[in-house]
């Protein structure tokens, strides 16, 4: 599918990759963010000069299961938008 089939299936909360990724078991999903805010942490305080446990608020953003196992904020490059070989991913 092309990433436009793709990004229809990530809004629709389903999680996608595509066959040419080298890693095995990743994969992309579109977190719905914090739009009304959620209590930052410690570590998020102290980067954006916020009082703990004071409301973050966060958009919405792709996120990326990687090869290593962790996950990451994930922005698709202009050949991942072009490409024909997303699947879904169950």
């Amino acid at each position: 599918m092309d990433f436009g089939i793709a990004l229809e299936n990530l809004k629709a909360g389903k999680k996608v990759c595509r066959k040419g990724w080298n890693g095995k078991g990743m994969f992309a999903v579109l977190q719905k963010g914090y739009p009304a805010g959620i209590p930052c942490n410690k570590q998020t305080a102290e980067a954006w000069g916020m009082k703990e446990g004071e409301l973050f608020k966060v958009r919405p953003y792709f996120q990326l299961k990687t090869a290593q196992g962790d996950h990451a904020m994930w922005v698709p490059s202009g050949s991942d938008i072009l490409a024909n070989d997303w699947e879904l991913v169950e």
